[in-house]
């Protein structure tokens, strides 16, 4: 039997990075609770070609190892800073490389950081439908995470850690063990009658 994997991709470009700091913890988390094999990689990690690719083949092959990863993962936790109301250029644009089948039926955890409260509707107004398109499936609890949650670059907010916690919960029913199908009881001996 094969290993469960979890991948995370942060949508930024920064270093360190409150997004990629979220999508680690989410990851970890889950890695955890469901004897997963992460994997977690950022903007940053996917180097010069991907401003210049068209096609997901015209990227170098650790940008293009880091794509592999995500496309061929159990489930995934996907986040990005949140940018003049939206997510990222660049963010958008390595989902653009991607086919639409590539994230079909997968789960993904949405997540989104920015600078106050006013952008936390990005996951509901701009991932969600963005991955409604690849037809992936997206946990019903999304996690946006306000810059006063962080301390010293790592999520602080119990509250944030809540939703965090309830959110990676729901990958349970695409990565919890299958039962074991158990046999009918009995019949009450009223039914046997019949």
């Amino acid at each position: 039997m094969t290993a469960l994997t979890i991948t995370g991709f942060a949508g930024s470009l920064s270093a360190p990075s409150r997004s990629r700091a979220l999508v680690q913890t989410a990851v970890d988390l889950a890695a955890d609770r469901f004897g997963a094999v992460s994997h977690v990689f950022d903007l940053a990690d996917l180097g010069p070609s991907l401003g210049h690719a068209r096609h997901i083949g015209d990227l170098d092959p650790e940008a293009l190892s880091h794509l592999t990863e995500l496309i061929n993962a159990d489930a995934l936790v996907i986040a990005s800073p949140v940018h003049k109301g939206s997510y990222a250029g660049l963010f958008k644009h390595v989902l653009d490389l991607l086919d639409p089948d590539m994230l079909a039926g997968k789960p993904v955890l949405l997540a989104a950081t920015g600078g106050g409260d006013r952008h936390a509707l990005v996951i509901e107004h701009q991932l969600r439908p963005l991955m409604a398109f690849f037809e992936a499936q997206t946990l019903a609890t999304g996690v946006y995470v306000a810059d006063r949650e962080f301390t010293g670059g790592k999520l602080a907010d119990d509250a944030a850690h809540a939703r965090l916690d309830r959110a990676v919960e729901q990958f349970a029913p695409f990565l919890s063990p299958y039962t074991v199908p158990q046999p009918a009881a009995e019949p009450a001996p009223l039914l046997q009658a019949f």
